[in-house]
């Protein structure tokens, strides 16, 4: 014999049964731990290499790569830090010491991103830096470019974007050499590249190379801080 409620109860408890089984198919598709796990950087690297820059015995190969969907291409991307790279007069390569070699595959002694401040964030943040989505860094074999930086300057090289760009990979690049902090060496003279010159020029002028016409490297006052730095 079948147990049977009555009306009411029996109607009452079929529709008990369709809201839970509604809520626990709710539960499944809406899972909202599922989506606080980063999703994967996607980059591109630039295809190609170049001749090598500068005649130091210490040959540094690179690699370029630019975050996928910016408006700036891999192949733009390498081409100015190429340009950087290869000043074999006033670059890290005008020291004699150094001299580098743009590749597209793996092993590199260095690679140079394009990133989002984002990305920036998660990258440099492996290496316990904070860039608080608004500067660069180095550390490992990994230089890190922020978007945000290379297209907003910063206040002492507005509008000049081609010497910004200089100090960003100069700057970051000397932390791969291993290269730390300087300070300004005096009022009106060129700011080193190893300068942390986002936080100020104290005097000195602006400047992008490392080292002057005459091959002498531009330099300062040794400052006490980790060279892989999130700066300028």
């Amino acid at each position: 014999m079948t147990a049977r409620l009555p009306g009411g109860r029996a109607r009452y408890g079929a529709i008990a049964l369709v809201v839970v089984a509604a809520v626990a198919a709710t539960t499944w598709w809406w899972r909202p731990w599922a989506d606080t796990a980063p999703k994967p950087l996607a980059f591109t690297t630039a295809p190609g290499g170049t001749a090598r820059f500068g005649t130091g015995e210490h040959l540094y190969t690179y690699k370029v790569r630019a975050e996928n969907g910016l408006k700036i291409t891999p192949a733009r991307f390498a081409a100015e830090v190429d340009a950087v790279l290869g000043d074999v007069r006033r670059g890290w390569a005008a020291g004699g010491a150094w001299s580098f070699q743009r590749v597209d595959a793996d092993p590199v002694d260095f690679t140079v991103y394009l990133a989002t401040p984002e990305s920036t964030d998660r990258i440099c943040g492996q290496y316990g830096l904070d860039t608080g989505g608004w500067v660069n860094c180095a550390a490992g074999k990994q230089v890190v470019i922020n978007l945000k930086r290379w297209n907003e300057l910063s206040e002492f090289y507005a509008g000049k974007p081609e010497l910004y760009h200089a100090l960003a990979v100069n700057h970051e690049v000397g932390h791969i050499l291993g290269q730390g902090h300087v300070d300004c060496p005096g009022e009106g003279a060129p700011a080193p590249v190893m300068m942390q010159q986002i936080k100020g020029l104290h005097g000195c002028v602006p400047n992008g190379v490392p080292y002057a016409e005459d091959g002498t490297l531009l330099t300062g006052p040794p400052i006490a801080a980790p060279s892989a730095s999130p700066v300028p």
